[in-house]
């Protein structure tokens, strides 16, 4: 997701903006996920808002694709994406 918001923001904005929404953009979601999702969260909360802020990292990835005019790469992140926080959100469950 990292990757898809940096390279949403330098291919898809006018310079000068390029760089400001190339640097924001994955700075934003490192945050987040720093803040919320990781194992090791700064502000730990319940099971179901971690999900909430997964999700919406990664539905945000899928769109910045989608306006990218790459649908089936967004469609494909979409995918693994929700694959991949069902097997671990059902872990973090156990």
């Amino acid at each position: 997701a990292v990757f898809t918001f940096a390279w949403w923001g330098f291919t898809t904005w006018p310079f000068p903006w390029n760089l400001v929404a190339g640097i924001a953009a994955p700075a934003l979601a490192i945050l987040l996920w720093a803040l919320f999702v990781s194992p090791k969260a700064v502000i730990p909360v319940h099971p179901f808002i971690r999900a909430v802020v997964e999700l919406l990292v990664f539905a945000a990835a899928t769109v910045a694709w989608w306006t990218m005019d790459q649908v089936w790469i967004g469609l494909a992140f979409a995918v693994v994406a929700v694959v991949s926080g069902v097997l671990v959100g059902r872990e973090r469950l156990r």
